[in-house]
């Protein structure tokens, strides 16, 4: 990756959490670049040698591709489940282990406890049954099936797919690197890039305002979706993917991320500082959206982001995609940026009242 690269971070925190049970389905970009360059990876094993499930779809089916790896897993897990229904029916002895490997089925703590249980109780029923089930017992335990991919492949190509998805219902996890742009083919204009950026076909700055996936997705009402910029709120970003995983549902995580394409002033090793500044400005919202709540009867959205305390377009001059369009039309730049902060400003409104209704 490029050093100092907004993306490789989340992918690293997530398998720092779920790695040891994760299958990850990579949409083609910079992410399968920096993720899959054969012959190296930095995925990597614990000293169990458990790590992720790594592979790399195409750009346009990668959501779908995720899917599938999700299904089949999980059916290959219901069969097992089905065999051990049957195996305690026959041995009432342990019936109570495999009772609590279901019952924890779908919480993977427990179930990792459940299954290490299950084994040793099995390890001797002399059953084609028992037998089949030991035979795949790497399909027991709960799994973490991840969806990686950047916001060309997720706002753009590939926003079919990421929608057929979600709105699937499907207990699958799409994490979102948002770099504003089609980072890996050389910066080209995506439905993430903002008013007044310059990007490749966007080359007087950018007209109509980014595309708002966290809201499209928050409208179904059974998808957990948040919001995150690690350098802005680590605790936040921490909290938000672990609900995200452990949610039995469909989950979107988009994480911004600064690029070698935003043309920081200050440089990319100051990536993390310029997540903060993007949430101080105004300029990214932190939030989470949790079906759960509503279950209990609260607000399922959580705003985590306070008041802008920074001004919005000094952010912005830090970054040449904006400086480049005041130096070469300044009134063109002064109208879209004033355009681009009250989208900001309406947008983090819409969600205090959100928070508040």
């Amino acid at each position: 990756a490029c050093a100092g690269c907004g993306e490789t971070p989340y992918a690293k925190l997530v398998t720092q959490l779920f790695g040891d049970r994760m299958y990850i389905a990579n949409a083609t970009g910079c992410s399968s670049i920096w993720g899959g360059s054969s012959p190296s990876t930095p995925y990597t094993t614990d000293v169990n040698g458990h790590g992720p499930a790594w592979a790399n779809s195409l750009f346009e089916d990668n959501a779908e591709y995720g899917l599938g790896m999700f299904i089949a897993q999980d059916t290959l897990r219901n069969t097992n489940i089905a065999k051990l229904e049957k195996i305690a029916e026959e041995n009432a002895d342990v019936k109570p282990v495999v009772d609590k490997f279901i019952e924890t089925k779908n919480d993977a703590a427990a179930n990792k406890v459940a299954t290490d249980e299950l084994l040793k109780a099995i390890a001797n029923i002399n059953s084609k049954e028992a037998k089949d089930v030991l035979a795949d017992k790497e399909y027991l335990s709960k799994k973490s099936c991840w969806i990686f991919g950047g916001d060309g492949w997720a706002y753009d190509i590939g926003f079919g797919g990421v929608d057929h998805v979600l709105a699937s219902g499907e207990d699958v996890n799409i994490l979102v690197f948002d770099t504003e742009v089609y980072s890996n083919t050389g910066g080209q204009s995506s439905k993430a890039t903002p008013t007044g950026a310059i990007a490749q076909f966007a080359a007087a700055g950018k007209e109509v305002k980014k595309k708002d996936l966290a809201a499209i997705a928050m409208s179904y009402g059974y998808i957990y979706v948040a919001q995150v910029a690690m350098g802005a709120d680590m605790n936040q970003c921490v909290k938000a993917i672990q609900e995200a995983e452990s949610y039995n549902g469909p989950s979107l995580v988009i994480g911004y991320a600064p690029c070698i394409n935003h043309g920081i002033r200050k440089g990319m090793s100051k990536a993390m500082e310029e997540e903060k500044l993007a949430v101080q400005s105004g300029y990214w919202h932190l939030f989470r959206f949790d079906p759960r709540k509503a279950l209990e009867g609260k607000n399922p959205f959580t705003l985590d982001s306070k008041a802008p305390t920074k001004e919005y377009q000094e952010f912005i001059m830090g970054e040449s995609r904006y400086i480049n369009l005041k130096k070469q039309n300044p009134e063109r730049a002064a109208k879209l940026f004033g355009e681009a902060e009250a989208n900001a400003k309406a947008k983090y409104e819409a969600l205090v009242k959100r928070a508040e209704d």
